[in-house]
């Protein structure tokens, strides 16, 4: 079993919290973008409350451990890992109940090509458990506004996870999927689930627009968020989302493999 102290040193070592690569411009740009009830970075939730960009300073700080001082404008962002832990914990507490229901789940990631096989291994260890990994929609198209103007990607499903494709990418796994932010392919999926009767997922696991559109729609949802996406924390802290892992996103996908054994340690769910 990874113990909590290497679990800590590894987040480090690998950059996954520490100073990481999510620079401090990428994220206060991010802040406005929020407070100005962006599109491309509401992600899907509908905020309640009023969010200036001082208070999305004070919540990252709380919840990320970021600066918590709004003239410090450049450099690496930082993660305490003492967040991460204690939300890795968090996060394996909710799949431990799901798991001891077999409740019915749903996977998806806007980063294939570096979360995929974090959540394959969850979703792996839930089907054993007798969880219904759900795959609805499988095929359907999704038009997402992007940076080049509106884009057609097919919805697909590797080991048990969603994802977007573009329609000319093959799916014969040399090609992972597209990065994507957007809550519509939550949408698609959850949309044909209902369409077809169901079931409906109990919990929805994944990152940016997964959660976040899950969430808001009332769905649990769960998953790992960088310091540049804040959607996920004010979800969090408004009571739409349920457990947000504060870590940096993009690292080498090897780095992710002991936070899988770690939670699925703490989950009781190791194989």
């Amino acid at each position: 079993m990874l113990s909590t102290g290497a679990m800590r040193a590894h987040l480090l070592a690998a950059r996954l919290a520490g100073s990481v690569a999510t620079s401090r411009e990428e994220s206060l740009r991010s802040y406005r973008l929020f407070a100005a009830r962006d599109p491309r970075v509401l992600i899907g939730i509908d905020p309640e409350w009023a969010w200036g960009e001082r208070e999305l300073i004070e919540l990252m700080a709380d919840k990320c451990g970021v600066s918590d001082d709004p003239g410090y404008t450049s450099g690496h962002d930082v993660i305490d890992p003492e967040l991460t832990l204690e939300a890795l914990d968090a996060f394996a507490e909710r799949l431990a109940a799901v798991a001891e229901r077999g409740g019915p789940v749903l996977f998806g990631t806007g980063h294939p090509h570096r979360l995929l096989g974090f959540y394959a291994a969850l979703a792996d260890a839930l089907s054993a458990a007798g969880c219904a990994v759900l795959t609805p929609a499988q095929g359907h198209s999704v038009d997402i506004t992007t940076q080049f103007g509106l884009r057609t990607y097919n919805l697909d499903y590797v080991r048990g996870v969603a994802l977007v494709r573009e329609p000319r990418a093959s799916g014969s796994g040399g090609e992972t999927g597209a990065h994507t932010h957007s809550p519509l392919p939550v949408r698609t999926a959850l949309a044909a689930a209902a369409d077809a009767g169901g079931p409906l997922p109990e919990l929805v696991i994944g990152d940016h627009g997964w959660v976040c559109g899950a969430g808001q729609l009332g769905f649990e949802a769960m998953g790992l968020a960088d310091t540049d996406d804040p959607a996920l924390f004010v979800g969090e802290a408004e009571g739409v989302v349920s457990v947000v892992v504060p870590l940096d996103d993009a690292v080498r996908s090897d780095y992710y493999r002991p936070l899988t054994r770690y939670v699925l340690n703490r989950a009781c769910l190791s194989q």
